[in-house]
């Protein structure tokens, strides 16, 4: 009933035209359950939930057999499930789970939003072979576009948008795609020919800290940001290195370039240079490398294959349209050349949330108490 009144209370205030001081009187209480008021996600496939379906891109996942374990079906998510973020949603008490930018307009921003795009990167050019997409910063633009939406629902009070803001969560996921659809495809890009493995990481940074700092200017203060997980064991990596399915540690050792500096730049944010934010450093290549090291543990039996798709490891090509999926999904680490299945997602959401296990400096139930 509380709820009911909220709802109606919001649309009074906006319809009457009348000042923020009206707006406050609901926000940014959360619903009862509900730990933060809003969550807001920027990232590639791993986290996409339906940005893709309507552009023109081979990067896009509404099709069966993707979303055969999700209750809407193939909704645009590159997983059988739940993605990383949806369950993390649900851990921090989102009653339903956050939906895609593309879809969403109006009081629907109150709650959150999700920019990712599959294929996308830090650079622009990233993964432009595979069509179109939105690149990190075209969802930072994106952002922008709904703070102008939110500020209008608090009669340009800036003050009280960014109160509203600052108890919110945001999620960002980028870098894989600009090594796996960028640097290590130098038949398509000439990064790998312009720039050694240490400036690419160091050029990424740069871009990357720019990014998030504009998040910050536009009222972002609790930040996850996740360092690219162990991509050079990927089944699409197994799968072209003939032999006994050996990570490419080419691809791992950029990777981990990459991720040492992403570190230091979280700390630096927390130590002062973006003064009132938070953020939280996931480690998912250390996550991820436990999950093949020790995947019998999680009931993973198969760490090396796909649970759909074509060739060798089911890696070569992804999972096609109507393609018959694996039968038994949890006791399989990745659903495809790619992308893990929602087990694996799960497992990572619970151990990002509650432990310390792969964050720093705290976890993410603390970073939502903040």
């Amino acid at each position: 009933m509380k709820h009911f009144r909220d709802v109606v209370l919001t649309f009074t205030c906006i319809w009457l035209g009348l000042s923020a001081s009206c707006l406050s009187q609901i926000q940014p209480r959360p619903l009862p359950g509900q730990q933060v008021p809003c969550f807001f996600i920027f990232g590639d496939s791993l986290v996409d939930n339906g940005n893709n379906n309507g552009i023109l891109t081979l990067a896009r996942a509404n099709y069966r057999p993707y979303g055969i374990d999700f209750p809407q079906g193939a909704t645009g998510r590159f997983t059988n499930g739940r993605t990383y973020v949806d369950a993390l949603a649900q851990l921090m008490g989102f009653p339903t789970y956050i939906p895609p930018y593309s879809r969403t307009r109006g009081l629907a921003l109150l709650r959150g939003a999700n920019y990712a795009s599959g294929a996308a990167g830090i650079r622009d050019e990233t993964g432009s072979n595979l069509g179109a997409h939105t690149s990190m910063n075209g969802q930072v633009a994106n952002f922008g576009y709904t703070v102008q939406q939110l500020r209008s629902f608090f009669r340009g009070d800036n003050d009280a948008l960014n109160s509203y803001l600052k108890q919110c969560i945001f999620y960002s996921g980028m870098g894989s795609n600009d090594y796996l659809n960028n640097y290590f495809m130098p038949d398509f890009y000439s990064t790998s020919s312009n720039y050694t493995t240490t400036a690419f990481a160091s050029i990424l940074l740069q871009d990357y800290a720019r990014q998030l700092a504009q998040l910050y200017s536009l009222g972002a203060r609790k930040v996850i940001v996740t360092a690219v997980g162990q991509i050079g064991c990927i089944p699409y990596q197994l799968a072209r290195i003939h032999g006994n399915n050996r990570c490419n540690e080419k691809i791992n050792d950029a990777i981990l370039l990459f991720n040492s500096g992403l570190k230091r730049m979280v700390q630096n944010f927390n130590g002062g240079q973006l003064p009132g934010a938070k953020f939280v450093f996931v480690d998912s290549y250390q996550s991820s490398q436990d999950l093949s090291s020790n995947g019998t543990s999680s009931g993973f039996d198969v760490i090396d294959k796909g649970c759909c798709g074509v060739g060798r490891n089911n890696g070569q090509i992804t999972c096609l349209p109507l393609q018959q999926p694996c039968q038994d999904r949890g006791k399989y680490l990745f659903w495809d050349a790619f992308h893990p299945t929602e087990l694996a997602n799960i497992l990572l959401a619970k151990a990002t949330y509650s432990s310390q296990s792969y964050t720093s400096p705290i976890n993410i139930q603390q970073l939502a108490m903040l």
